[in-house]
């Protein structure tokens, strides 16, 4: 299929708009091409993943753009950075790496992109509308942008993503097509217990059970009726997305496009699998990889906590002094929330650390390279290990804050009974 482009894309390829627009141009008509796209798509936002260091060359790619005199087009967002430039929390990068991953974070920021640093940019108020155009990274962001907020996007990865941004326009194919986002399979919760499926603890769960379903097919969750919240739906989005390729999510009844089983599937007959206890025992056990009792840590935030979590987590400590490191991953934004409802004192006097702009396991923040890692968090469950070196013990956020007071693992098992 040959790629077809409008006047002013041609001009915009042929450098009419200098060399950084014509180099950003190339990389996405290429990309079009191998993707089969028979057009490009203005976009109206984007969500840039490719600001995280991994190696010198991104950091080189970003101040070349620069001195292109590269320039954003649609409003843009930075997922997380290797380092923590609002809370100060401490990485332990060599200095090298610490240089270029802060010339990488303020490359970025020259160009145009808005500081936010969060891997969940519309907890900080970006928010684009439902049934528009644009080019996420991040994999939960992108699970979150086209689920919840029915917007339309691919997972825009290194360095693609700031070229749609520069640019305002991306490949024409995958999950922007109307056709490709209906529901090919369900899920059916209903007959689980009102309370389980009620609780925060559960949403990774059956997030992660959807994952290792969907890989890269599209489903639907019914029997969720009336359970959902944000952050629920923000923790679903990310297991599935670390267990599977999913990029996009529908929960009958609780997100924009599933109103109903017919508009979901387009009318079309599908598979429906129900959920039963043994299923969800398998995708809770495979979130943990110890079965060590003792706790060396505890981190919850990925996806970034909101300012709700921050306080629940308040709430859950009550005053108490933790025994073990604990770890909050959030926004500036939602940190500053925080700050404004009078309770940050009182958390780090407990002895949470507050880490904004980044997160333990994309960075080298935990103390030591071994040990139990407790977290709330299907995402963290799923890549902890691997890029941290910790093992992990998955629970609900309360599970984790006895955990940290008493230093050994604390479970309550008789919602999954």
């Amino acid at each position: 299929m040959s790629l077809a482009l409008t006047p002013e894309e041609t001009r915009l390829l042929a450098g009419d708009q200098g060399e950084g627009m014509a180099l950003a141009m190339r990389i996405i008509t290429e990309t079009a091409r191998l993707m089969g796209a028979a057009r490009l798509v203005p976009v109206v936002s984007a969500h840039i993943d490719g600001a995280l260091y991994h190696g010198d060359s991104g950091t080189l790619f970003a101040e070349h753009l620069v001195r292109l005199g590269a320039k954003l087009a649609i409003p843009t967002t930075l997922n997380v950075g290797a380092l923590d430039l609002a809370c100060g929390a401490k990485t332990r990068l060599p200095p090298h790496q610490h240089d270029m991953a802060y010339r990488m974070m303020r490359a970025y920021e020259a160009m145009g992109c808005a500081p936010t640093w969060t891997c969940a940019p519309y907890q900080a108020g970006h928010r684009p509308a439902l049934g528009s155009d644009v080019a996420w990274g991040e994999s939960n962001a992108v699970a979150f942008c086209n689920s919840v907020l029915g917007a339309r996007t691919n997972r825009y990865g290194d360095f693609l993503d700031i070229c749609c941004a520069m640019t305002a326009r991306a490949p024409y194919y995958g999950l922007h097509i109307p056709e490709n986002r209906r529901a090919v399979f369900a899920l059916d919760c209903s007959g689980l217990s009102p309370a389980l499926r009620n609780s925060d603890v559960f949403w990774p769960v059956i997030g992660t059970l959807f994952g290792q379903r969907a890989g890269t097919d599209i489903g639907v969750v019914i029997g969720l009726e009336g359970c959902a919240t944000e952050d629920r739906l923000k923790a679903f989005g990310a297991a599935a997305a670390s267990a599977g390729a999913v990029g996009l999510f529908h929960i009958l009844g609780a997100t924009p496009e599933a109103p109903d089983l017919a508009t979901v599937t387009g009318g079309e007959s599908i598979p429906v699998v129900p959920v039963n206890a043994a299923m969800l025992n398998a995708a809770r056990a495979g979130l943990s990889t110890t079965g060590e009792t003792a706790i060396d840590a505890v981190a919850i935030g990925s996806p970034h906590c909101s300012a709700e979590e921050l306080l629940e987590l308040d709430r859950l400590i009550a005053g108490r002094r933790l025994a073990r490191p604990f770890y909050a991953c959030t926004g500036r934004h939602a940190v500053a929330e925080l700050e404004a409802a009078g309770r940050r004192r009182a958390l780090e006097a407990a002895g949470v650390t507050l880490v904004a702009d980044t997160c333990v396991v994309v960075t080298p923040i935990l103390d030591g390279v071994k040990g139990v890692l407790m977290t709330n968090s299907g995402k963290f469950a799923h890549y902890a290990p691997g890029n941290t070196g910790y093992a992990v013990q998955y629970g609900a956020m309360a599970e984790c804050v006895e955990s940290a007071v008493s230093g050994r693992l604390v479970r309550e098992e008789r919602l999954w009974s």
